[in-house]
């Protein structure tokens, strides 16, 4: 896609499609890759290992540039330099925390690797990582000369470490890539706040067909659920994402639990090493947490860190208390990855409580086409688990409130911020049925003849 005379963007995913984000943008002779992530569920081409492989040119992208450390943004990033990418990674300081811990978990549960491999592809990253302020411009090398196009990252409020990223062009237009977008409101992260100017926008559109839940309703139905388990037992399961879902789901319970004296017998399990590790990140940067966060901190209250939390570590521990919630039935609620029931210790609940007619499953982010979270949402009465058919008994539940993504009045909202007339406006990221709905209140709201799908 020509922007104008010198400058063109590539998507080599993440276009058409939710996950495998990875785009090109070219100046000139050179260009910047922004983000390359893991192509999921019914997005990826096959389950081959060369299904992963970088089949665009790469000798002349000076960099990368990485928008937030989810896997779809960052999973391919072993492949691309395997390729022989030899340029910087530029991101914010937390998403440099993040990246290598959820790049580790992928290598492993995901694609087998022993511990040697992981380690020496983790070291390569490290090495390449350039982590920047928000809010400062980072000049971007040249791979043939001097300094061609400079980079700001800016809070996206999606996930800890999360940005969207603005591009200085040569003629000084602004190129702007918003990677995910955080919804407005939410209590642990500070809202995302749009550029003064943005020429060529290229906006993500997940959740482009609808909105979420208010926070004050998402705490309420997951209330609800909770006493019912309470009164009646049976577990509760979250499949959650590590980085995200995990913290807002833990600082939600941490309120309920403060504001309603809900029973002390009710555990609250975190079975997740990578949650458990990206959870002590996010309270070491708490500078990053929003204003109520931080208001529960100076009240001595730990969000992310109370009493009736119980984390569990080691595999033996996660099987002593799959057993025993199999066969006790008493109320429990288990935070486990992953988020979209493609592998992690989740898979085990789901396997041993699905067939329960007590159990409850949350589904508090987005399950995409082609896996067993979107199966489960989706009402299926039998499920296939490690090659075992498994009966649905379980009650189900979508709480979008948890959904780490703007809605559709969210983004909206982003783009009518935008002061500066937009030139192009590139809807990325979601699905074709969501992106033609955006597409169509954009339209009403005066960008006909602007959008570029």
């Amino acid at each position: 896609m020509q922007l104008n005379d010198k400058v063109a963007v590539i998507h080599h995913g993440g276009k058409g499609t939710v996950t495998g984000s990875c785009h090109e943008l070219k100046i000139g002779r050179d260009a910047v890759l922004v983000d390359c992530g893991l192509f999921q569920g019914e997005d990826a081409p096959n389950k081959a290992l060369s299904a992963l492989n970088i089949t665009f040119p790469i000798q002349h992208i000076a960099a990368l540039v990485l928008t937030h450390s989810h896997i779809d943004h960052i999973g391919r990033l072993p492949w691309l330099l395997a390729a022989g990418f030899s340029g910087p990674i530029y991101c914010t300081k937390a998403t440099a925390e993040l990246v290598p811990l959820m790049l580790e978990d992928g290598l492993k549960l995901q694609l087998g690797f022993n511990r040697g491999q992981q380690s020496r592809i983790i070291e390569l990253v490290r090495k390449r990582i350039q982590a920047v302020d928000y809010n400062v411009w980072f000049p971007i090398k040249s791979k043939v000369s001097g300094y061609f196009t400079y980079g700001r990252f800016h809070h996206a409020g999606h996930i800890l470490g999360s940005a969207y990223v603005e591009f200085k062009l040569p003629n000084q237009e602004m190129a702007v890539f918003s990677g995910d977008l955080g919804p407005n409101d939410t209590p642990l992260l500070p809202d995302p706040v749009a550029p003064m100017r943005a020429d060529y926008l290229f906006v993500e559109s997940t959740y482009g067909d609808s909105n979420h839940q208010d926070i004050a309703s998402r705490s309420e139905r997951l209330l609800t659920i909770i006493k019912r388990s309470l009164q009646d037992g049976g577990a509760i399961i979250i499949p959650a994402f590590s980085v995200g879902r995990t913290q807002e789901l833990l600082f939600d319970i941490e309120q309920l639990i403060a504001k309603h004296h809900l029973d002390d017998r009710l555990p609250i399990i975190l079975d997740s090493p990578l949650a458990l590790r990206v959870t002590k990140s996010y309270r070491r940067f708490k500078k990053l947490w929003g204003n109520e966060a931080k208001k529960r901190l100076d009240a001595r209250r730990h969000p992310l860190n109370f009493k009736q939390c119980i984390t569990v570590d080691s595999y033996s521990q996660h099987k002593k208390i799959v057993n025993r919630l199999q066969g006790s039935a008493e109320p429990a609620i288990i935070i486990a990855a992953s988020g979209m029931c493609q592998g992690g210790r989740v898979m085990d609940y789901l396997k041993a409580l699905l067939p329960d007619g007590r159990t409850d499953v949350i589904f508090a982010g987005y399950q995409a086409n082609g896996t067993l979270g979107r199966d489960i949402q989706d009402g299926k009465t039998t499920v296939w688990i490690d090659q075992v058919p498994v009966n649905v008994n379980a009650q189900v539940h979508q709480l979008s409130g948890y959904s780490a993504h703007a809605g559709q009045e969210d983004l909206l909202r982003f783009v009518e911020a935008i002061r500066a007339p937009i030139t192009q406006l590139h809807l990325i990221h979601g699905e074709p049925s969501s992106k033609r709905e955006l597409k169509e209140m954009l339209m009403r709201r005066g960008f006909e003849g602007k959008i570029v799908e």
